[in-house]
């Protein structure tokens, strides 16, 4: 990742209204432990526009984009499977 990358996205989650997650969320182990985190993360932030769910899955979505090729193989699987962790545990159906 370039210098002007990192500080655009480094920028992008400081002053965005994009939720306020904890530090080491999306490096847990379990994809339901990463859905949780972003559920509780979604549900207490002041910093948001959409609802928890929509705020939440954009968050995830934007991690996986913007790590992008640092990712390993099995991170990004990891990740791509707390989608429909995180359906489930904001109640929504399965895509």
């Amino acid at each position: 990742m370039s210098e002007d990358e990192h500080r655009w996205s480094a920028e992008v989650t400081e002053h965005s209204d994009a939720m306020d997650i904890e530090h080491g969320t999306f490096s847990h182990d379990d994809p339901h432990e990463i859905a949780l985190a972003l559920k509780h993360a979604a549900e207490s932030s002041e910093r948001r526009k959409s609802d928890p769910f929509r705020s939440a899955m954009s968050m995830l979505n934007f991690y996986i984009n913007r790590a992008g090729k640092n990712l390993s193989r099995a991170e990004h699987e990891k990740l791509e499977r707390t989608k429909p962790e995180l359906r489930k545990v904001f109640g929504r159906p399965p895509e």
